[in-house]
């Protein structure tokens, strides 16, 4: 059996590893997986890097980044490509015939009833088991649901490659990054969790992500309890702002500052509420949920009310900003709205899941016209709306402002040039100050009556 999946030295594993003589393929080069692939290939000198897309692959050969917003991937893409430590390919079959160690780290998403797919994930791994050999181990980045990898994965693997399970090594690592910050979170920010099959694919692991990690790394018992902790990280936050956007409502009932009475609360160690919003979005939370909602046995009524707590939020949105044209007597039929964001984040070029989508959608049935704003992405046209940018906006003839996506830019923007507007503001974290206008900022309430 070979060293790799069970090492009889684990000294002589790390070093053979940082040496070089493993080689490493990571399927898989998007905004997760390349900053992935180029930590491997920084560290080891011998990562291939699989991609289906031909732009993306042409791209990084030629030693540039095609993810942005990743402080620090593009001068690391370059450096490990120029260097030879990483090469990209389409060549799936090819790069698994190479490879000793098989990272996965491709989309796994819900389909149209919900359902966790893991299509993309069992197609990739079809492949890479025909050429799996004996002593190979494959790790998962991929969120999957509790119970994936051994009873879905592994005997996936072992049909593929006419192994014995104990041929070959499975652990799940699932990745514990945030846009923006990748490269950080992967070598520093947090220790790696990560639990294998058996206890030789958790050493061999361990012994693999010691080497990227410089914050360590947590060997659990087995991999679904690392696909648990995967999970439980994802719908602890949902849950989390549910209850805040649920406590939100206190604003208007009592007169209170909601957002002001959670900040005071968070001073306690053992308290973190998150703050309300306009909505929840991304590729992870909105998600991960339906993880164990459709593919547990087991009930989960909390977890399904927080996903129905956060997908109201842009009807809450959008209600909030009919009443406030309510409160001075005009009608949102004859208005213009901006709205600034539609990416899920503040500062990531991301829309998936979106709040901003259903904004904008209900708003153009509403009102008169709707423009949208937003500096990360290059592309609103699945919008809908009137592309204005950002520069542009003071000239703009716009009644009122929809604050979705708490970008930087924004917080530059001269709310004194505009005439008097209706604001609702759905991202507390950005202040909007003005007594010219009406401002409502969802957890603290109207903050400012304005001029109208």
């Amino acid at each position: 059996m070979s060293e790799i999946y069970n090492p009889t030295d684990e000294q002589q594993l790390a070093d053979s590893f940082r040496a070089g003589e493993i080689p490493v393929a990571v399927y898989g080069l998007g905004k997760m997986g390349l900053p992935l692939a180029a930590v491997y290939a920084d560290v080891c000198s011998n990562v291939t890097g699989v991609d289906i897309d031909p732009s993306v692959v042409s791209t990084i050969q030629n030693a540039k980044c095609p993810v942005g917003g990743e402080p620090g991937l593009p001068s690391l893409v370059k450096q490990t490509v120029e260097s030879g430590a990483l090469t990209a390919t389409t060549d799936i079959d090819q790069a698994a015939t190479e490879a000793r160690i098989h990272v996965a780290i491709v989309p796994t998403l819900l389909d149209d009833q919900d359902n966790p797919d893991l299509s993309i994930l069992k197609s990739l791994l079809e492949r890479v088991g025909a050429q799996l050999k004996a002593g190979d181990l494959v790790f998962i980045e991929s969120t999957v649901p509790p119970g994936s990898c051994r009873d879905v994965l592994v005997p996936l693997l072992s049909e593929q490659s006419g192994l014995a399970a104990n041929e070959f090594g499975l652990a799940f690592c699932p990745e514990r990054t945030s846009s923006g910050q990748a490269i950080q979170d992967i070598t520093e920010s947090y220790p790696k969790v990560v639990g294998g099959v058996d206890h030789e694919s958790t050493t061999a692991a361990r012994l693999v992500y010691e080497q990227l990690n410089q914050n360590g790394v947590i060997p659990v018992s087995d991999a679904t309890t690392a696909e648990v902790v995967k999970i439980t990280e994802g719908v602890y936050r949902d849950v989390n702002i549910a209850l805040a956007n649920e406590l939100a409502a206190l604003t208007d009932e009592l007169a209170v500052d909601f957002n002001e009475a959670a900040e005071a609360a968070n001073t306690i160690p053992f308290i973190n509420v998150h703050r309300p919003g306009a909505g929840v979005g991304g590729h992870c939370i909105p998600y991960y949920p339906y993880f164990l909602i459709n593919w547990m046995e087991t009930e989960f009524p909390l977890l399904q009310t927080a996903r129905g707590v956060n997908d109201s939020m842009p009807d809450f949105t959008v209600d909030t900003l009919v009443s406030q044209f309510d409160h001075v007597g005009r009608d949102i039929e004859t208005a213009n709205v901006l709205v600034l964001g539609v990416a899920y984040r503040g500062n990531v070029a991301e829309t998936r899941a979106t709040p901003a989508r259903p904004i904008i959608d209900r708003l153009s049935k509403i009102a008169n016209e709707v423009f949208v704003t937003d500096p990360v992405i290059d592309d609103l046209s699945s919008f809908g709306g009137q592309d204005l940018p950002l520069e542009e906006i003071v000239q703009a003839d716009i009644d009122a402002v929809v604050l979705v996506t708490d970008h930087a830019e924004f917080a530059a923007i001269d709310w004194d040039a505009f005439e008097p507007l209706i604001i609702v503001n759905g991202r507390p974290s950005m202040s909007i100050t003005n007594q010219r206008h009406r401002v409502y900022t969802i957890g603290s309430g109207l903050q400012s009556g304005g001029e109208l």
